[in-house]
């Protein structure tokens, strides 16, 4: 699956699109790197012009910038390829991938894995998007369900999410739940923002 992302106008003679057609999730190339948009606001102050405020990550390094761009700045778009592969096993340092489509498998590093290793499951289908050939991010299912390992006890009777205490899940990650949750439930949470969502029933 490939898809066009935004790019840094250049001397390349490829279609351009208005820096207000950005949105959250978009990817695009600026000064030689490639960035993912995690935050997008239209600003329009009390005086001049309005413009967008931005916050990028960079998906090689996983660094986060801040960015604004003016209504009428255009940038290049650009392709990057998506596919759908399923986590087989870890060997080493390395963690195998299989292509749902021709069964080939590739091993990535912890590096290449990035925040997916907070959620990676076996026999999970992650999607790897790759530039230029070479992986940049691996995203994991849009939610996912773990089993709390650890929490202090809390209070039956507190049914308030407003409250929060801090729960280790069965992979280890560490997330903040509701009073009422105990060891041994099972809950789903956003792999985007690592927060817990809901209680999954037996």
């Amino acid at each position: 699956v490939k898809e066009q992302i935004l790019g840094r106008k250049g001397e390349r003679n490829m279609p351009t699109i208005q820096a207000g057609d950005l949105k959250n999730g978009t990817t695009f190339e600026y000064d030689g790197n490639v960035f993912r948009v995690t935050e997008f606001q239209h600003v329009k102050p009390g005086k001049g012009p309005a413009f967008f405020r931005t916050k990028l990550r960079n998906v090689m390094t996983k660094a986060l910038i801040e960015k604004t761009f003016n209504p009428a700045e255009k940038v290049e778009t650009v392709e990057i390829e998506q596919k759908e592969m399923q986590y087989l096993y870890t060997d080493g340092d390395l963690y195998y991938l299989m292509d749902n489509n021709t069964y080939e498998q590739m091993g990535l590093t912890k590096e290449q894995m990035g925040d997916a290793l907070d959620f990676i499951q076996e026999n999970m289908n992650v999607t790897i998007v790759l530039y230029k050939g070479k992986v940049i991010e691996v995203i994991p299912p849009t939610f996912v369900e773990l089993v709390v390992e650890y929490t202090e006890p809390g209070f039956s009777g507190n049914t308030a999410t407003t409250s929060g205490k801090p729960a280790r899940m069965e992979n280890g990650l560490e997330i903040s739940v509701p009073l009422f949750i105990e060891i041994g439930e099972k809950l789903k949470i956003d792999t985007r923002t690592k927060k817990y969502v809901e209680r999954v029933k037996n």
